[in-house]
């Protein structure tokens, strides 16, 4: 990644949706500039996660209004993430087309744990060095968080599907808040806690860290009502929840503290925070300044200065799955050197396309520790659906997408005829497997390759292939699947041009 001196960070929240602004001087970040927009995306998923025309215009609407904000940024010094409403909305794709429009940047879908990994890196640079191990509780609009941690490094992260949207509109529909109905909205977040409880309950971490706007604002409330001397505890959250039922009515919530955006959400979000308090034993907790977007931000940071979680998570891959590494190390450098002659030619980001190839070398065999027979797809299935920090929704989709073409039909992968962008990786990639075939080192013969729209040329000593049959008989047969693609791939005598 480029360096940037000014990089934004923009949280789509289920409740909420943020932009932070930050310049960047070595290793630190300074915030420029922050808005924030009440959007309540999470309330308008039905039943049935169909995201409904109301709530996406109003998310709409702020998106153009952050895009004016953020005008003139290159776009690798933007990254827009979002969370859980739209993990789950089965309309979410239609809707991003729309939103991308909007803002004008492209939006990361983020898995539950890397929500968890992001906001944990946030939270942790905000908070004085300490080698104690650390809780950090997210209530969100649509999920929530739970990391154990230790300095900047996340040690146990799970996301649960509770939030203070979802949970104040299931539970607390009308905003009549009753001791019923509250019962009801914390049995079911102790019995999502029990999942949890063994591996996060107090023992396991000496401090616990509130961060985002439900521990803000429980943390306000009882501070300004007198209820706690700091942060949020446990006899706070009492003495609130009785004053709650005692109100009976969200309209009635008439406390020191309390804003006007945060009372339809205010229910459910004391439910879910007062079962984790409950079920994991906690009696204080501190809040964090600091949050998804900082963690961004600081994510970000780590890519400029090539310290990118994304490659940290590659060579775990290569670990976990036990890969040969000389025969990755054969693939990739005969990858890169094909895809170096092609590279002066695209159109976008070749570096990034280079950085892509280079994961999807080295992580291309690791379906093979499942089953030889198929590994490639075994390979791409474990890319699309394994946590991977680092990685966004669509970078392990499109990860997995290139594994799966890697051998084979390629007009059988999903997707693959609708991104030309990414022909020139993919033959890279299938030609480096094709050459190392043996799975040995030799000598292998110049070549170069050439590549314009639909056009691919392969040029290369024809005596070395008449000598080598099996490989010639294959770029044959290579020729074959390009062609059922609609791309011409030939194949050329280097000494005769």
């Amino acid at each position: 990644m480029n360096k940037y001196d000014t990089i934004a960070a923009v949280d789509l929240g289920s409740n909420s949706f943020r932009l932070q602004v930050a310049r960047v001087v070595e290793d630190q970040i300074y915030p420029l500039d922050s808005l924030k927009e009440t959007v309540r995306l999470g309330a308008g998923l039905s039943a049935d996660k169909i995201l409904d025309e109301s709530s996406q215009q109003r998310a709409l609407a702020c998106l153009k209004l952050f895009g004016e904000r953020l005008r003139g940024l290159p776009t690798h010094a933007v990254r827009v993430v979002g969370t859980n409403t739209l993990r789950v909305a089965k309309n979410s794709a239609d809707f991003l087309f729309k939103a991308e429009q909007a803002l004008g940047f492209p939006i990361e879908i983020i898995a539950g744990r890397e929500e968890a990994r992001l906001i944990y890196l946030g939270v942790s640079h905000s908070l004085p060095v300490s080698r104690s191990r650390r809780l950090v509780v997210d209530i969100g609009g649509g999920s929530t968080e739970c990391i154990i941690g230790e300095g900047y490094e996340p040690q146990q992260m799970e996301s649960l599907y509770m939030g203070c949207v979802s949970y104040s509109k299931k539970y607390f529909p009308d905003g009549k808040i009753s001791k019923d109905a509250m019962q009801q909205a914390e049995l079911a977040a102790r019995m999502e806690m029990q999942a949890i409880k063994a591996r996060f309950t107090s023992g396991n971490w000496q401090e616990a860290i509130g961060s985002s706007g439900t521990a803000r604002a429980l943390a306000d409330l009882l501070e300004q009502n007198g209820w706690s001397k700091s942060g949020i505890t446990a006899e706070g959250l009492a003495l609130l929840r009785n004053a709650m039922l005692k109100a009976g009515d969200g309209k009635k919530l008439d406390f020191a503290g309390m804003k006007a955006d945060r009372i339809p959400v205010l229910p459910g979000g004391f439910a879910i925070m007062s079962a984790v308090f409950k079920e994991l034993g906690i009696q204080h907790m501190a809040v964090a300044d600091t949050a998804l977007r900082e963690g961004v931000l600081y994510d970000m940071l780590g890519r400029i200065h090539h310290h990118d979680m994304r490659d940290v998570t590659v060579n775990h891959f290569m670990r976990r799955y036990q890969v040969d590494l000389s025969q990755v190390a054969r693939v990739e450098a005969l990858a890169l050197l094909l895809f170096d002659q092609v590279a002066s030619g695209l159109e976008g980001d070749a570096d990034a396309l280079r950085q892509q190839l280079m994961r999807v070398a080295r992580m291309h065999e690791i379906g093979i520790s499942i089953a030889h027979s198929g590994y490639h797809r075994h390979s791409a299935y474990i890319l699309e659906n394994a946590d991977m920090p680092g990685f966004s929704k669509k970078e392990q989709a499109d990860l997995g997408m290139l594994v799966r073409a890697q051998r084979g039909a390629l007009a059988k992968v999903p997707g693959l005829a609708d991104k030309s962008e990414v022909w020139p990786v993919v033959l890279s990639l299938r030609l480096s497997v094709l050459f190392y075939r043996s799975r040995t080192s030799f000598d292998l013969p110049r070549m170069q390759v050439k590549c314009r729209e639909n056009e691919f040329r392969l040029r290369l000593d024809k005596k070395w292939l008449e000598q080598n049959m099996l490989t010639e008989n294959a770029l044959l047969a290579e020729a074959k699947e390009w062609k059922a693609m609609g791309v011409s791939f030939t194949i050329a005598d280097l000494k005769k041009e």
